[in-house]
């Protein structure tokens, strides 16, 4: 009895039942916010559920033909975490101060902008592999986009220069540069592997590298300090350095590079608090964040902090109910504290529903960089995928005061349009990657489980004697 081979089957359809699940639920969270603040219908309700309606299931359309493979799971969940950041966004414009300029419609249009920039990505590289070639091209232009706030276009905004002024905005160059990173890692280290894997002096049970090996983790940490230098930029420095540390352990499964990692970030650690007050005003507002005189502190005060706590105290086990809370005593609610406006409104149970989208988002990130047999590809959907975990652990982990609260946004629902894109392209990306994992192999045809060898005219070719075969 011959095998029976199983082709895995594209499931789009099923792409497409949770997508439209996606879609009610953040046009539900959506009407649920203008409910509470007696505007269920509005305009902004219409354009929210249209934009991303269709810009979604034009994604959807895309894949159908051109990544047909592609993870089932990670389209609806973006697209469901991102209607319910609209949702929030929405119900804080309608909360505030009358004459005070709304944030929604610009993030509506950013929503269409950083969807229809992934659909572009997925029409241009059908094959993941082929970003392979930019590796070095990946490096300089991360280079100049990391550079670009420092020129005459940056701008400062609370102490930080990570923005550019574009003409009718502001863009934040560091976050694609998270992806050109990303590109530059993932190149470099599937290349430069089995050197940096084999060279260097063993210690006892740890391996560790040569000194010229060691120079694409002391670029990575001098990237690190240089943003958070000239920048004043500590999530974005996280971020990068942290990025490679996972990517490197990825590549080589040695513990000792991770050693390595940990002392550069204690010693980088201890250099930014030495050197530099805002660092030291983080911590300290961190650490004393109940202290009266620390509370009302400018600058470096823990006001936003204890705010978002008070915020979530609230919220309680079931949360207040959308539009029914008071998120917007919050300073910066709708991008920074997000995780606290939603999670006052929404309650433990709504904000362990959003963590685990970001789980099941990651998890599926892995299991295409598992699925896939290049190592490129392998990396590269690794580090993606960590980016977002990262993004999320930085962020929810200072809003609870488990670690220091730096300038990252929450993934695909805060307020800003640099945030958005980059996620976006991170999501194309990863489904590009998902679709090489899950495509079946091209099979050969078979007359029967020993086919002969055939020659030019169809004849079978005649084996020559094993001892005449070795002259």
């Amino acid at each position: 009895m011959s095998d029976v081979l199983t082709v895995p089957r594209s499931r789009r359809n099923i792409e497409l039942a949770l997508l439209v699940l996606a879609l009610v639920v953040a046009g539900g969270a959506n009407h649920l916010a203008g409910i509470g603040r007696e505007e269920p219908f509005g305009d902004y309700f219409w354009s929210q559920v249209l934009t991303l309606g269709l810009m979604s299931l034009f994604i959807h359309v895309i894949l159908r033909f051109r990544a047909k493979y592609a993870d089932p799971v990670i389209l609806p969940l973006v697209v469901a975490l991102n209607g319910i950041g609209l949702a929030m966004i929405h119900r804080l414009d309608l909360s505030a101060v009358s004459g005070s300029t709304s944030v929604a419609p610009q993030q509506v249009l950013w929503t269409a902008v950083a969807i229809g920039a992934a659909a572009v990505l997925l029409i241009l590289f059908r094959d993941h592999r082929i970003l392979r070639r930019f590796t070095y091209i990946s490096l300089i232009v991360s280079a100049i986009l990391l550079l670009l706030p420092l020129t005459p276009l940056g701008l400062e905004i609370n102490g930080a220069r990570i923005w550019i002024t574009v003409g009718v905005g502001t863009f934040q160059p560091g976050e694609i540069a998270k992806i050109t990173l990303a590109i530059f890692f993932a190149g470099y280290l599937s290349t430069n592997r089995d050197l940096i894997l084999l060279a260097g002096k063993k210690i006892g049970p740890l391996q560790f590298p040569r000194f010229r090996d060691l120079a694409p983790m002391a670029a990575a940490w001098l990237v690190s300090i240089g943003v958070l230098i000239f920048q004043r930029d500590l999530g974005s420095s996280i971020l990068f350095f942290g990025l490679f540390m996972v990517m490197i352990y990825v590549a080589t499964s040695r513990v000792s590079w991770v050693l390595i990692g940990l002392a550069m970030i204690g010693a980088g650690v201890f250099v930014a608090l030495e050197l530099f007050s805002h660092v030291a005003l983080r911590f300290d507002s961190w650490i004393n964040a109940f202290a009266p005189e620390v509370y009302d502190r400018a600058p470096g005060g823990s006001r936003q902090v204890v705010q978002g706590l008070f915020g979530l105290a609230n919220g309680g086990l079931i949360g207040t109910g959308l539009g029914e809370g008071r998120p917007d005593l919050v300073t910066y609610a709708n991008s920074d504290m997000i995780i606290a406006a939603l999670g006052e409104e929404l309650g433990l149970i709504g904000v362990v529903a959003i963590v685990m989208m970001y789980v099941i988002l990651v998890s599926r990130g892995i299991r295409a960089a598992v699925g896939t047999k290049d190592g490129f590809g392998k990396l590269l959907a690794c580090g993606l995928s960590f980016t977002i975990a990262l993004q999320c652990f930085v962020v929810i982990g200072g809003i609870t005061r488990l670690i220091p609260l730096t300038g990252l946004t929450t993934p695909f629902m805060s307020a800003g349009g640099s945030s958005l894109l980059a996620n976006w392209l991170i999501v194309a990306l990863l489904l590009l990657i998902s679709e090489t994992a899950r495509r079946p192999a091209p099979t050969v045809p078979m007359k029967d489980s020993f086919p002969e060898v055939l020659g030019v005219n169809g004849k079978p070719v005649k084996k020559r004697p094993a001892k005449e075969a070795t002259r």
